[in-house]
């Protein structure tokens, strides 16, 4: 009788709702289980019509023609918008040539038409800035903004690079030299945001940049959200089809916090999302330099890339870091570890999910030894990569992974679906990565 008595106890109380208690929010947390900040869930878009008044530039003086450089006309009508309390410029239809602009507090940028760059280098100047791992004297960027809270660049509309006349200097300067460097061949990147907090970057396409296409450097809670970003990645240079637009990285995240990538779509001539921080021997006492923790990479697709995910080789310490969720077509590589001799690195807790897709290699880790200087140091630090995370990855690929072992680095603590992985000592079979198709 007592066990009847009861069961219709616990019948009236699930009937009555009482025994069941409210679900509480899901936490997410990173790789090392910390509590991701709410700031990461919030993908709405910046109202542009909220950010001020509106400056198109054609009713300040600059002229629709798309045949000549209209830098000052252009910057004329950012710096009146600084000066009057802020706005948004914009970029009506219509293509209009440009050298570098300079951002101000206050002031964001809306392109409806095209803003093309200038395939002079002259049109750029040549300032102390951020480059390859480095705070050095060099060209700056088509769109600079640096040490600003609250930059928006949005709209429907294209900022070009016109990167063809860059991008042919290059390889023929390449063909002449071999060793001639990235910087060698002078090129202006097309965006580049510093030292700046609350960034958001939507909607617009980025194309053929003539170096690197978004450079963001010493800043934090910066979102690029359904942004179309594009450079080919052959026949640019008719001696050699094959050659494509050089050094075209989609997005580099050069010493940040708190970066989000949502709804990307990137196809260039090299890696697409990169971690950098520094490089050299003793980059970790240079304060120049510095971490990449919590970046978010999501619901992207890869067209053609070198790397979907890249940390290096300019990179010191990444931490906490997520690929989810994304689409690959031809990446040559979805993470891409680069490990420098010549660098105290340390990656760590990277969780890569929900990949599907097609793909040449998977996981890839090499020596990174392209122009690396080394040099003598009694204390340096041993390169590490440790906490790396794969799962319910769903992709073809003829090579899962293609990793070397080194004595400059360690890898410890790989894993795929909950299953270790143990690079130096016992081969990665099938079964191992058993979600993985082979061709």
């Amino acid at each position: 009788m007592r066990r009847i008595v009861l069961l219709l106890l616990a019948v009236a109380l699930v009937a009555t709702g009482v025994a069941k208690p409210k679900k509480k929010p899901a936490v997410e947390v990173w790789p090392d289980q910390t509590v991701m900040d709410a700031w990461f869930k919030d993908t709405t878009k910046v109202d542009v019509a909220k950010l001020g008044k509106q400056y198109v530039i054609t009713d300040f003086g600059v002229r629709r023609d798309s045949t000549v450089v209209q830098t000052k006309a252009i910057q004329a009508v950012i710096d009146r918008a600084a000066q009057e309390g802020g706005g948004v410029v914009v970029i009506p239809e219509g293509t209009f040539l440009t050298g570098a602009l300079f951002f101000k507090q206050g002031t964001h940028l809306h392109v409806i038409g095209r803003l093309k760059g200038s395939d002079r280098i002259i049109d750029f100047p040549y300032i102390k800035t951020r480059i390859e791992g480095e705070t050095c004297t060099y060209f700056c960027a088509l769109v600079n903004a640096d040490g600003l809270d609250g930059f928006t660049i949005s709209g429907k509309g294209t900022i070009d690079g016109n990167g063809l006349n860059y991008w042919q200097e290059f390889w023929i300067r390449r063909k002449w030299n071999p060793q001639c460097t990235n910087k060698d061949a002078q090129r202006p990147r097309l965006t580049y945001v510093s030292n700046s907090t609350n960034v958001t970057i939507q909607d617009v396409h980025l194309v053929n940049s003539p170096f690197w296409t978004n450079h963001v450097y010493k800043s934090n809670h910066v979102r690029y959200l359904d942004c179309y970003i594009y450079a080919p990645t052959e026949n640019i240079w008719e001696p050699d089809p094959t050659r494509g637009a050089p050094s075209s990285d989609a997005i580099d995240i050069d010493a940040c916090t708190d970066v989000l990538i949502n709804g990307c779509y990137m196809h260039v001539n090299d890696d697409a999302v990169v971690l950098k921080g520094g490089k050299g021997t003793w980059a970790d006492k240079d304060e120049t330099n510095g971490d990449c923790e919590r970046i978010l990479i999501q619901n992207c697709h890869y067209g053609k890339v070198h790397g979907c995910l890249t940390l290096g080789s300019e990179s010191l310490h990444d931490r906490n870091v997520i690929l989810r969720n994304c689409y690959t077509e031809r990446a040559d590589r979805v993470l891409w570890l680069k490990m420098r001799p010549d660098t105290p690195q340390h990656y760590e807790y990277v969780l890569v999910e929900n990949i599907t897709g097609h793909c040449k290699r998977f996981l890839f880790i090499h020596p990174w030894t392209q122009f690396f200087k080394p040099e003598q140091r009694d204390d340096m630090p041993l390169s590490r990569c440790n906490n790396i995370v794969m799962r319910n990855i769903q992709v073809e690929t003829p090579t899962p992974y293609d990793v070397k072992t080194s004595d400059k680095y360690e890898l410890v603590d790989f894993t795929i679906d909950g299953k270790p992985l143990a690079f130096a000592k016992n081969p990665v079979s099938k079964e191992q990565l058993q979600h993985m198709i082979y061709e």
